[in-house]
């Protein structure tokens, strides 16, 4: 059977999109007939990561990191972040075996910025040397794609996302008693997310924030009429999702947005920016408004009927993402054993 190890430095007990969809992943890769490795902070002692501590970095050296993929004997390699394990796989695995290839999830250089004074073109440069060392880089959207390239990125592949239909789905029953309509919002809640751009928006009903991070204690304080309702996951998470009129994305930064088809799933539609992640989620298709006046985006979008947001959710299956994922491993190393050949 074909083996392939997957890196990452994000992983439980994290709850994001890159540890939601690697795990979806190494499920659904199994069904091709691929057996899965992941190597994991959980393997090592870890420390919390500087302005993001959820994030654990593992604490180890490149020759235990060796030890561990030569006891593994993967045919594939594929490292999922830019962390010390990533960064220390690349090391090992470059020029050697079957090579590597890598996803670009995060907009790390926005991140960064707007935490630090750190210009995003060293961030930017410093990304670019490390995926152009693989054989393929992929990304979610076809908007990313684009921006990479143009920023000199090599070897860009799509490869989208999936959603759970069978989990995420419409309800019939209201599990939120207020006053409606009722505009959501699930995700981290941290400086990136733009989040304070939905809550000052003067929308009738209610605002209701599902989720956990850094700025929640002074979101709560300085919006004590928004409804904060925290992390919550599976058919807890899906249920609230269901019983809202319109999923409000206001982030500038994230790459896809998983939350966005988890909504749509639901039969929610969404309001959000003309961005990257929303333009290649919602674009034109009817399921969503989006609008640089975010307000105006919102009031538009109680008029989409829910059957525009589930016929939208229908086009993002796993089985779908994981082929994307598993032809541009394949169609890489075809490559990297045609350029070994000359």
């Amino acid at each position: 059977m074909t083996k392939i190890l997957i890196v990452t430095d994000a992983w439980r007990p994290q709850i994001n999109g890159v540890v939601r969809t690697l795990e979806r992943l190494s499920e659904e890769i199994r069904r091709f007939g691929i057996e899965v490795d992941l190597l994991t902070p959980a393997e090592f002692p870890t420390l919390p990561c500087p302005t993001y501590p959820e994030i654990r970095l593992a604490l180890t050296g490149i020759n235990r990191v060796r030890r561990r993929i030569e006891a593994a004997r993967p045919d594939y390699v594929h490292i999922a972040t830019e962390g010390p394990l990533g960064l220390m796989t690349a090391k090992v695995v470059n020029g050697h075996g079957p090579g590597f290839t890598t996803s670009y999830h995060t907009r790390f250089p926005e991140y960064l910025s707007a935490r630090l004074p750190v210009p995003q073109s060293w961030s930017y440069a410093w990304l670019k040397r490390f995926h152009n060392r693989g054989l393929a880089c992929m990304v979610a959207t076809e908007s990313l794609r684009r921006d990479l390239s143009d920023r000199g990125f090599n070897n860009l592949a799509i490869w989208s996302r999936g959603v759970d239909q069978s989990l995420f789905r419409p309800r019939t029953e209201r599990i939120l008693d207020l006053p409606r309509p009722i505009f959501m919002n699930v995700g981290r809640v941290s400086v990136e997310k733009n989040i304070e751009a939905f809550l000052d928006l003067d929308l009738p009903g209610s605002k209701v924030i599902v989720g956990d991070g850094p700025v929640l204690g002074s979101l709560k304080k300085r919006y004590p009429d928004v409804h904060f309702l925290g992390t919550h996951t599976g058919e807890d998470l899906a249920r609230l999702y269901a019983a809202a009129d319109v999923f409000v994305f206001p982030s500038l930064t994230d790459t896809f947005g998983n939350v966005l088809i988890e909504a749509l799933a639901c039969g929610v539609p969404v309001a959000a920016y003309p961005v990257m992640g929303p333009v290649d989620v919602i674009g034109d298709t009817g399921s969503g408004v989006l609008s640089n006046d975010l307000q105006e985006a919102c009031l538009a979008a109680l008029d989409i009927p829910r059957e525009a947001a589930l016929a939208r959710a229908a086009d993002f299956t796993w089985e779908r993402a994981t082929q994307q994922f598993v032809d541009t491993i394949e169609q890489a190393q075809r490559r990297r054993r045609t350029v070994q050949a000359a």
